[in-house]
């Protein structure tokens, strides 16, 4: 394989050049991506542990959906909270929902019930599509919100109602005839919302436009990866997720893929089961990752020879790709992982590698129909090789933070979309990621708020306070580390005098019980004190100059 240093670049004029025309004025996302398939009836769209749907049992499900919801006197542009598991009424939930003209609010399943009561209440959903397995939770969100639902509609076996009122998804969807047409919705109006965690920790609604999933498709699942009706296409990122939603739903769709859907965890033995072709007897040709998952998979006694997969592109996104991680992947399964960055924000990557063009150690070059540049605190643009704050202008950018007009403006400033990333540009024209803008950490390909998790292991009986800071381990992936105080009457050790002994492994089966499982520290260290301020605010930033001069 040709190393990735001896690609010569391409020309300059198609470096953030991309045929730009775009959907139609009217446009409704549900029907395009049901449309792209009209000529494949009988060829499988979805794939997952129960069964599959063809692309004709997929439009029929979607359209009989969209009907019922209208029947059940949902109206246009209502929010309708999607909480379910990776499965095939999932895409059916979220096109159903796009074509009948209401907004479908793709939620993590992996929350707390008291963040979905916020989730609730800042969104106003006016529905609920549910997992059964997560009646009980979402039971548990609505005792606490202030905001009543009127439907809950159930997927799958109910092992406990938790004494809701639920209406079951089948028995809805077959007792409606398939809607004769979408809803006349513009390729601008709203279309559905992802929630992007806050520096306070409080999630933000981010909105999008129908259009936009076109533009993803056509910029990046079309354009840079070259995906066709061929593939088979697996992610490992689930489709609440901005990167997951485009991996699994938009982008196969838009060019008729099938896809596989698995709702278990993606740890290796279950992705390996599916590379392998006994999860419904499809083989992925296109796996879609994060470097976390990646450092898994090479460690794994499990791991697959390069002739019993059938995979051609492997992707990377959510989180920076240490070089080392992608060089061994390629001089095992001689496939190079394409690394890029995006955002919920963006909806979708705009800056990566390229299937032929890989440079290891960078996020390569701005995805065609992108522009990017690099700003420092002044906005007044960095030289190649400075450090700077990156702006994203694109045409899949969303519309604004759903009641929060400050983070609005401070992220969508005209045209321009400020990521919250520091980057550097080198000459060739390939961008090196040089961390967050902010105390946020991305773990797992997912932003943790050092003050959530801060807050939380105050609430010990033991702790005085918190600092927690992202550090990298030695693989180059970034954990979290939390720096802890105890209280006088507390020891962290078994030594003579204190009332209390609190353990590392204490304090973080703490935060785990309390917050989704990905936040908490996956280390901590006991200190007398923690660097601060003159007004007492707690200096992060040393304690991760602290932890630089460790590993040097």
């Amino acid at each position: 394989m040709m190393q990735p240093e001896s690609v010569s670049p391409p020309p300059a004029s198609l470096e953030g050049q991309s045929d730009l025309s775009g959907p139609p004025e009217r446009f409704n996302a549900g029907q395009y991506l049901l449309d792209c398939n009209s000529r494949r009836p009988d060829k499988t769209a979805f794939v997952d542990d129960s069964g599959s749907l063809s692309f004709a049992e997929l439009e029929d499900r979607v359209r009989r959906l969209a009907e019922a919801m209208r029947a059940l006197g949902l109206r246009r542009e209502e929010r309708i909270l999607l909480f379910m598991h990776d499965g095939l009424d999932w895409p059916v939930s979220f096109l159903g929902t796009l074509y009948a003209g209401l907004v479908p609010v793709a939620v993590n399943t992996l929350l707390p019930a008291d963040d979905y009561a916020y989730l609730l209440e800042n969104s106003r959903a006016q529905a609920v599509l549910v997992s059964g397995a997560l009646l009980p939770t979402l039971a548990g969100a609505l005792a606490r919100a202030s905001h009543e639902v009127q439907k809950i509609l159930v997927s799958g076996p109910v092992s406990n109602a938790s004494g809701l009122e639920l209406v079951e998804l089948e028995t809805l969807i077959h007792a409606h005839p398939p809607a004769k047409k979408p809803a006349s919705t513009a390729a601008d109006d709203s279309a559905f919302w992802l929630y992007s965690s806050g520096s306070t920790g409080r999630p933000k609604g981010t909105v999008h436009t129908h259009a936009n999933l076109y533009w993803t498709a056509k910029l990046y699942g079309r354009n840079v990866l070259q995906l066709t009706e061929q593939d088979v296409c697996f992610s490992a990122a689930k489709l609440f997720f901005a990167y997951g939603l485009g991996n699994a739903l938009t982008f196969p769709l838009s060019v008729g893929a099938t896809t596989l859907l698995m709702g278990e965890r993606p740890t290796p033995e279950a992705i390996f089961k599916r590379w392998r072709g006994e999860v419904g007897g499809f083989r992925p040709t296109v796996f879609f990752g994060a470097p976390t998952g990646f450092a898994a998979i090479l460690a794994s006694e499990q791991l697959p020879a390069r002739d019993a997969i059938a995979l051609r592109l492997v992707s990377s996104a959510g989180e920076a790709l240490p070089a080392e991680l992608g060089e061994r992947f390629r001089r095992h399964f001689a496939i190079d992982i394409v690394d890029g960055i995006g955002s919920t924000e963006m909806l979708h990557i705009f800056l990566s590698n390229r299937p032929e063009r890989v440079r290891y150690g960078t996020t390569g070059w701005p995805v065609p129909g992108y522009s990017v540049e690099l700003r420092d605190e002044h906005g007044a643009p960095v030289p190649d090789g400075e450090l700077g704050d990156l702006y994203i202008k694109g045409p899949s950018a969303a519309l604004l933070y759903w009641g929060n007009r400050e983070k609005t403006r401070e992220t969508f400033q005209g045209a321009w979309t400020k990521s919250g990333d520091k980057y550097v540009r080198n000459e060739d024209g390939s961008y090196v990621y040089g961390g967050r803008s902010d105390d946020m950490i991305k773990v797992s390909g997912i932003y943790v708020s050092p003050f959530e998790v801060e807050a939380t292991l105050a609430q010990h009986p033991g702790v005085l306070e918190a600092a927690v800071i992202g550090t990298e381990d030695a693989q180059g992936l970034i954990k979290s580390k939390a720096f802890v105080v105890l209280k006088p009457s507390a020891r962290g050790d078994a030594g003579a005098g204190a009332d209390m002994i609190v353990t590392e492994d204490e304090l973080k089966a703490f935060v785990k019980e309390r917050l989704a499982p990905h936040k908490y520290p996956r280390s901590v260290e006991f200190v007398g004190e923690l660097p601060k301020t003159a007004t007492g605010k707690i200096q992060r930033f040393r304690l991760r100059a602290l932890e630089r001069e460790r590993r040097t």
